[in-house]
């Protein structure tokens, strides 16, 4: 997660179907080989992993956070795909300078997500995978509307940390979050906002204001807690992804102990990372497989 932030677009800056296209997004790579657009893509990134078959023969060029920039302006692609969370502002501003074209993507909720989806259709000029678009978007609907059910008979309340030292989450203005209400979940921290300096989110020190030279403009939705936060928080259900950082069955343990209704229910699970945090046309996999893990099977 970025610290600053800059400049996106749902608009891509191309004025015809780009055809020779680099990707610094993991999700938007995937996005691309199932709205049928995988070969026109020259370049990912090491993270760029699904669809397994697909990627496996295609050039990689760096990290996320630390791509290749010189070998991309070789390749002279027709557009970068870039994310402002997942992509540093110095390269997306050193490919611009050298005249190379960044659609700079940023969706903060799941409706976000699906506009990039049909704005990728528009820009790429295919059509082809717009009926299965759409069965994600009714399936999305089926889905919240069993969640609003849900939600009023018994609030599911949700802990995932993205991070382990210091113990990270994510605010209510994220995509996962979002997708968490979506499959009838409440995110505990929605409401808390990331501090400055670090001992001050961790309340160890006074919390510089945000309208001070040296913070304005930080991101703050992706705040630092401490383990007694959580336990104020109460959540039913704690959800350990797979990434960014991977937690695994031996940190479990670490909130098995924790005077909350997950722990005693023993409902403090492992899941892959990329249901909760990926954007794009992995959501589909995520709506078949989060509310099942929010509340028991046949729970309605």
């Amino acid at each position: 997660m970025t610290g600053d932030t800059y400049t996106y677009s749902m608009d891509a800056p191309v004025s015809r179907p780009p055809q020779r296209v680099v990707s610094l997004v993991p999700s938007v790579t995937e996005s691309l080989f199932d709205l049928m657009l995988g070969d026109r893509l020259i370049a990912i990134t090491d993270y760029c992993i699904y669809p397994v078959e697909g990627v496996a023969k295609l050039p990689r060029i760096g990290g996320t956070k630390n791509p290749d920039v010189q070998r991309i302006i070789d390749m002279r692609p027709d557009l970068v795909i870039a994310n402002q969370e997942e992509n540093r502002k110095e390269d997306v501003e050193a490919l611009k300078a050298a005249k190379i074209p960044v659609w700079v993507t940023f969706p903060k909720t799941v409706a976000d997500a699906f506009n990039l989806l049909w704005n990728i259709m528009h820009v790429f000029d295919e059509p082809a995978m717009v009926p299965r678009v759409r069965l994600i978007e009714q399936t999305m609907d089926w889905v919240w509307r069993i969640s609003e059910k849900r939600v009023e008979d018994a609030v599911c309340r949700v802990f995932a940390p993205i991070w382990l030292d210091p113990l990270m989450i994510f605010n209510g203005d994220t995509y996962a979050s979002d997708l968490l209400r979506i499959c009838g979940g409440v995110n505990v921290f929605a409401g808390r906002e990331r501090q400055y300096p670090l001992a001050a989110d961790l309340g160890e020190a006074q919390a510089i204001p945000m309208d001070a030279a040296r913070v304005s403009g930080r991101d703050v939705r992706y705040p630092r807690v401490t383990m007694d936060e959580v336990v104020a928080t109460q959540p039913d259900v704690i959800l350990l992804p797979s990434e960014p950082f991977h937690f695994t069955q031996e940190h479990i343990a670490l909130f098995s102990g924790l005077d909350i209704p997950a722990a005693r229910d023993k409902r403090i699970l492992l899941i892959d990372g990329s249901l909760l945090t990926w954007h794009g046309t992995r959501i589909a996999y995520a709506l078949n497989s989060l509310p099942d893990l929010l509340f028991a099977t046949g729970d309605t």
